[in-house]
């Protein structure tokens, strides 16, 4: 089975809508393996602070199928599509990768473009994946945190409360 990494972030009230979320997800896959929380700085615009994660599971679902769901579970947790790309959000979910899936596949990009730029996508990936291969670049998800520049973008490991609510 194809793994799936997610990129799940808020900055709305942002550990009760990564709980939601997870849970969510949780019901819908099989098995779901996260990474550390991360809290991060605002990119593109002034807002309160993220909090990130990434989450890794193994499903047969198409791709397509999966994108419809996780729009419709933004929805329901009251993403607001009419803001801006750089804004603040409730939550946001995006896929990272499927498989060895590299290039645009059902309206996506894969890998994400963001894998490599941003380090609150990089480094919980590069900690629940990293042997596995970002095909663009031939290196490992290890392998390229250890290359990124640490200084571009400040973030750091919260403590994080997955009972709370």
């Amino acid at each position: 089975m194809p793994v799936l990494a997610l990129s799940i972030g808020s900055n709305q009230d942002a550990a009760a809508y990564i709980r939601r979320a997870v849970t969510a997800l949780r019901q819908h896959f099989v098995s779901l393996r996260c990474s550390t929380v991360y809290e991060s700085e605002a990119v593109g615009f002034d807002g309160d602070n993220f909090l990130n994660l990434v989450a890794l599971t193994s499903t047969d679902d198409d791709l397509g199928e999966i994108a419809a769901y996780l729009k419709h579970l933004e929805d329901e947790l009251g993403r607001d599509r009419s803001l801006p790309k750089f804004a603040a959000r409730r939550i946001d979910i995006d896929i990272l990768c499927y498989g060895e899936e590299d290039g645009q596949q059902h309206g996506l990009r894969l890998p994400r473009a963001e894998v490599t730029e941003n380090a609150f996508v990089l480094r919980p990936l590069a900690e629940v994946m990293p042997g596995a291969v970002h095909a663009p670049t031939g290196k490992s998800y290890a392998q390229l945190w250890a290359e990124y520049d640490h200084t571009r973008q400040a973030l750091w490991p919260v403590e994080f409360d997955w009972q709370a609510d």
